[in-house]
């Protein structure tokens, strides 16, 4: 089956010996090193602003841990501009906003990718207030309901600095990863984006510098936090 050019951003997936899959892999072991006192289980990516490559960067890390034999539960709470179900090439019609509005049950919000041990659940149809929904009781008590199934949840959410979703999806996570598209985002940005995070004590585990140069090939590279 020929993949679609969103599919082709799955590099763990359609090239798993290349350094940008190395990367990848070497993401996931530091994440899991990141806290000693307590097991990274659920994860977000962040970033300042759009284009920075946050969904393909936590859309290989799900892969990287599917591969490794985790089991996987991948959520785009993107409810404004979602785009992990181009990256999987699903459809959307039913989703997270579906889920947490009643409007369909878990196992049909769930979406088995075609990596193995890897679900996802795409955003769905745009809410009217989507960060209400974020932040509802229902939302908390789905997650803590999937948690004995997944060994890793990851979210994939909107800019930080657009609006407040992510701060609060942080707010549910373990950990978040902030990832930095290098030489494009202001550092004005980058440190706005760690503030705002840091306000709701999210705790930042780490960042990825994105598309980095090196001999002409984009690669992610990893640094741990110093909190």
């Amino acid at each position: 089956m020929r993949r679609s050019t969103n599919e082709n951003r799955l590099v763990v997936s359609n090239n798993p010996d290349s350094p940008v899959s190395e990367a990848y892999r070497t993401l996931r072991t530091n994440v899991i090193f990141s806290s000693v006192d307590k097991p990274i289980k659920v994860l977000m990516a962040a970033s300042a602003q759009s284009g920075e490559g946050k969904s393909t960067v936590i859309s290989n890390l799900a892969v990287a841990y599917a591969q490794e034999g985790k089991r996987v539960l991948l959520i785009d709470a993107d409810l404004r501009k979602p785009s992990l179900h181009k990256i999987f090439s699903m459809t959307n019609r039913t989703g997270l906003s579906n889920l947490l509005s009643g409007q369909c049950s878990a196992a049909e919000a769930v979406k088995e990718s075609y990596i193995g041990k890897l679900d996802v659940i795409t955003a769905g149809p745009t809410p009217p207030h989507p960060a209400e929904m974020l932040g509802s009781q229902k939302m908390k008590s789905y997650l803590e309901s999937v948690k004995d199934e997944y060994d890793m949840i990851l979210f994939d959410a909107p800019p930080v600095l657009a609006v407040t979703d992510s701060l609060i999806i942080s707010s549910l996570c373990d950990g978040v990863i902030l990832v930095i598209h290098a030489g494009k985002v202001k550092k004005a940005y980058v440190r706005k984006t760690k503030e705002k995070l840091d306000y709701v004590q999210a705790n930042i585990i780490g960042a990825v510098f994105n598309q980095m140069p090196r001999k002409d090939v984009d690669y992610v590279k990893y640094y741990g936090s110093s909190k």
